[in-house]
């Protein structure tokens, strides 16, 4: 099986990928744009932050898994992997403490003035008047958007702190909030009435993107701290702007919209003059990285044992208005096949299928899921199949 690895990643991940028998194609300097030209016949790929497009995915003839070494799959296009039954799968939850820990490190450096401090010594500047001027965490509202693994890690981490937790995500109810120990908000506007401090942890997705705007800044208490470590997309950055200039608002950024490549120029430059900055490298720890790298490689070593990889992300979740027929049989040559040649001329499409056979051999039971409930005739013909020991729907 050959894989391409279009990003920098761990060396361990490559041995890894070569013990299981891999021949392993590493070029971590490939752009996107000419990405499409080197996939070749590479049947597995894998990324870090790099865009997978359209164009890319359809160069890969042989392409059936796209492996993102991260948690966020808004980098690679799903829509066009699934058109071609191309598997993406990610690595959920391996970032989480790095994530979480940049988050605290950014509300310190935002209350405590630390990058302004640190360049105004450089500058040969004393300024401990300006300087030895903060609010303080302890006692604070942290207000977090999004309670997943990482906004409920900062949570953890900042109630060691001793500041108290209010937070909002679409799945929240006030029941869950108080089994968490966490205050609960009805909305971001409501966070960011409430809170000293705001932290953002939402995937980007199109139900997220431009969800901070002008109302939800102007929510935000005068001289407040505002966090964003998820994705520069979920915000509106004029806005925000316009906050710190209006309202005194403290901004700790480690993400933006139009990120660069790795080695690119950045050009949000007035931006980055206003706020506590960082190149998107929440993620960049070295454990972070082993660990996304451990299960980067679970993930292909699944894939090429089953032929169907952990952690997918664009298979259908809902069922639609078909039924699952539940098949017993002995564990005979043809059994499902003639099952299959019935609902195929019947008009009935298969979804999903799983055969588990027994211990011994001797048996098996067939889950099928089908786009429609089968005539009445149909389960009949199928039951009194040769072999067949039962069948339900």
């Amino acid at each position: 099986m050959k894989i391409l690895i279009a990003d920098k990643v761990s060396p361990k991940m490559v041995a890894g990928l070569q013990a299981l028998g891999a021949e392993v194609v590493s070029q971590p300097n490939v752009t996107a744009e000419a990405l499409p030209g080197v996939v070749g016949d590479a049947r597995v790929l894998i990324v870090r932050s790099k865009k997978v497009t359209a164009d890319a995915v359809a160069a890969g003839k042989q392409l059936s898994l796209i492996v993102r070494a991260g948690a966020g799959v808004n980098t690679i296009d799903l829509d066009a992997a699934s058109r071609r039954g191309t598997y993406v799968a990610n690595c959920p939850g391996k970032n989480t403490d790095a994530v979480a820990e940049l988050a605290i490190g950014l509300m310190i450096a935002c209350d405590r003035g630390i990058a302004d401090a640190t360049q105004a010594l450089r500058q040969g500047s004393w300024d401990k008047k300006r300087f030895g001027k903060s609010n303080g965490l302890k006692g604070r509202t942290l207000g977090i958007i999004g309670t997943g693994s990482i906004g409920m890690a900062v949570a953890r981490r900042a109630q060691a702190l001793d500041m108290r937790v209010v937070a909002w995500s679409r799945s929240l109810t006030p029941e869950k909030a108080e089994r968490l120990d966490l205050g609960y908000a009805a909305s971001p506007f409501e966070v960011a009435r409430l809170a000293d401090v705001v932290s953002v942890h939402v995937a980007a997705s199109a139900a997220t993107k431009g969800m901070l705007g002008a109302t939800f800044f102007e929510s935000m208490k005068p001289g407040a701290i505002f966090i964003n470590t998820a994705r520069g997309d979920v915000l509106d950055t004029a806005a925000l702007r316009k906050a710190i200039d209006e309202k005194g608002i403290k901004a700790g950024l480690d993400v933006f919209t139009n990120e660069p490549a790795a080695d690119g120029a950045f050009e949000q430059t007035d931006l980055a003059g206003r706020v506590v900055c960082t190149p998107h490298i929440g993620a960049s720890t070295e454990q972070a990285e082993e660990a996304i790298a451990e299960e980067a490689l679970r993930v292909v070593a699944v894939f090429m044992q089953t032929g169907v990889p952990p952690n997918a992300v664009n298979l259908r979740v809902e069922r639609g208005a078909g039924a699952t027929l539940v098949l017993r049989h002995y564990n005979r040559v043809g059994v499902l096949a003639k099952v299959l040649d019935v609902l195929r001329d019947e008009g009935v499409n298969i979804e999903d299928m799983q055969n588990l056979i027994f211990d011994k051999g001797e048996a098996a039971c067939c889950s099928i899921r089908v786009d429609k409930v089968p005539s009445a005739a149909v389960l009949d013909q199928i039951r009194q199949g040769q072999n067949v020991i039962e069948l339900t729907v």
